[in-house]
């Protein structure tokens, strides 16, 4: 695959194509560690909807352990959000040209370290919640509020509510009939651009998932290895960018 296109994936400047394919490989890669980590810690950890649900679930039913558990899983995510904000901000303020580069890096990194060291910390727990689970809730809070920010809040990776929300707003609009009558109303069209963009990232987000699961039933905690990888290679390709040659 061409240095220059990946190294534009992560570019300073942003275009629509950009932001769906950097989209479409962090949807699969949040969709292979939710749905395989759930098999690795029970817990799913890149929504927290139903993790906070579950903690004031378990604070009502007297299970105060599991609720303060949700809840260090909430504030994982929200650390691993605010960490991205913190880099993305100081690179461009910085006016770097790798803006995007660091939460990956870092991300790559942990997930390094979950593929290699996982099945440990699993056995770590800090008020009843493994640090395995505090780490990947970590890694989606980075990762989600990566492409947040890139995609001007376009685009979301770690969970798929909204975008299947959109899609059924768009089919809804796509096979409207637009009766013609006395009254002027404006036309009902369908975004096919949302459309397409929508129905791909929900696509990458399953076949991650289908793909992430089988990988921990068979093979395990490594198979987020070369996920780690794929980040990495999207991460370093800036630094190897082609620059044209003024004499030609």
């Amino acid at each position: 695959m061409p240095v220059n296109y990946l190294a534009d994936l992560t570019a300073p400047t942003r275009t629509l194509r950009a932001n769906l394919h950097l989209g479409i490989a962090l949807a699969f890669v949040a969709g292979a560690l939710n749905a395989g980590g759930f098999l690795a810690i029970g817990q799913y950890t890149s929504h927290m909807t139903g993790v906070l649900s579950a903690a004031a679930d378990d604070a009502v039913l007297g299970n105060t352990a599991h609720a303060m558990a949700g809840v260090m899983s909430l504030l994982a995510f929200v650390a691993g959000a605010v960490t991205t904000a913190l880099m993305v901000n100081y690179a461009r303020r910085s006016a770097s040209n790798v803006t995007y580069t660091a939460p990956l890096l870092v991300e790559a990194a942990l997930l390094l370290v979950f593929g290699l060291v996982g099945a440990s910390l699993k056995r770590h727990e800090f008020i009843s919640v493994s640090l395995t689970a505090i780490l990947l809730c970590y890694v989606m809070g980075l990762q989600n509020a990566l492409i947040t920010k890139i995609s001007s809040a376009e685009i979301r990776t770690t969970h798929i509510t909204g975008l299947v929300t959109d899609l059924g707003i768009e089919f809804g609009r796509l096979i409207y009939w637009n009766r013609t009558g006395g009254n002027v109303a404006p036309v009902v069209r369908a975004n096919r651009t949302k459309l397409r963009v929508h129905g791909e990232l929900v696509l990458a987000f399953a076949v991650g998932a289908l793909l992430g699961a089988l990988g921990f039933k068979h093979v395990g905690y490594v198979t987020t290895v070369p996920l780690a990888l794929l980040l990495v290679l999207v991460s370093a390709a800036p630094f190897f960018r082609r620059v044209p040659d003024p004499r030609h």
